[in-house]
């Protein structure tokens, strides 16, 4: 199943932490595309450092919630702990969108409740596939004219 994944890092050095999330990835999935490295600021939480965002759309046989759990495992073998809300952190791996699913369960929802207001997400993805499409949201491209530019 094509899903797209948004990974995120600004502690320690965050370049280094998404570059190792992303071969992770590739090494547990089948890696079709991925972006390049974005240095976005913080949304919400505490003051804390920039962040290094990147998308990459993958290719998994996992069901959805075993695709989550594979992400949650990098993330903790990484050294993610998970704190504050919105808080800095050593890696952060999101599941945006698992093919067509839709999921409103405590443990999984997709899409990504926040993604069509993520500029750090969008942007990336635009980037890897300029026909993108978030249900029910629309196409990244018109959604991205929607958002200013500091979010």
């Amino acid at each position: 199943m094509k899903a797209v994944v948004a990974l995120g890092a600004n502690l320690e050095d965050p370049e280094r932490a998404v570059e190792l999330a992303l071969s992770l990835l590739e090494l547990s999935t089948d890696l079709i595309s991925r972006s390049k490295l974005y240095s976005t600021k913080p949304v919400g939480g505490p003051p804390q450092p920039d962040y290094v965002n990147a998308v990459a759309i993958i290719d998994s046989e996992l069901p959805a919630h075993d695709l989550l759990d594979l992400l949650n495992g990098i993330e903790k073998s990484m050294g993610r702990v998970r704190g504050e809300r919105w808080g800095p952190r050593v890696i952060d791996l999101d599941l945006i969108t698992y093919g067509d699913l839709q999921s409103d369960e405590e443990s999984l929802t997709l899409p990504h409740p926040r993604a069509h207001e993520r500029r750090f997400v969008l942007e990336p993805w635009l980037e890897i596939d300029p026909d993108a499409y978030l249900h029910p949201f629309g196409y990244i491209r018109d959604i991205l004219e929607k958002i200013p530019p500091s979010k």
